[in-house]
Formats: structure tokens, C-alpha cells, sequence
């Protein structure tokens, strides 16, 4: 079951760090749920050791669901850099 609202959050923080990005017509759900677990992971590596803050997408939690986004625009600023050569 966990998986499935990983999929979930993964998704909804994959929508709307495409929308913060400005990202949102060039990708679809599919992409959208990748960015959104990926992000998660980033998230988690980034604010863990940095703020000592843990989030998981597994199950749903606020704090989860905002570090899932923060690492998915992280992610799509990185994208953007080596695709266009700019973050935005």
C-alpha cells in the first residue's frame, strides 16, 4: 500500500514543482510522478543532513509532501541548467 501513495504524492509534488518551474505544459502525469519520487529522494539528502529533517512519501505527511517538492524543483532547476543553460 505504501507504494501506491508514493506514486500519489510523487505525483502531486512532481505537478506542482513543474508549475513553481514553469515545466508544466512539456511534461505529462508520467513525468510528473518520476520528478515527484526522485525529488523526494533529493529532498530527503539535501534536507537531512543539512536541517535534520526526514520526509517520506510512503506515508503521507505534510513534511513528506514539502521536501518532496523542494527536491523535485531542485531536480527541474538542475534539468533546466544542463538543457537550456539556464535555471529558469
Amino acid at each position: 500500500m505504501g507504494w501506491i501513495i508514493a506514486l500519489i504524492v510523487g505525483g502531486i509534488a512532481g505537478w506542482l514543482a513543474s508549475l513553481v518551474m514553469n515545466r508544466d505544459a512539456s511534461m505529462d502525469i508520467f513525468w510528473n510522478i518520476v520528478v515527484g519520487c526522485v525529488g523526494s529522494i533529493v529532498g530527503n539528502a539535501l534536507a537531512g543532513p543539512l536541517f535534520g529533517v526526514r520526509g517520506s512519501v510512503q506515508e503521507f505527511s505534510l513534511t513528506g509532501l514539502i521536501i518532496a517538492v523542494i527536491g523535485a524543483v531542485v531536480l527541474l532547476a538542475i534539468v533546466n541548467l544542463i538543457q537550456r543553460g539556464r535555471v529558469r
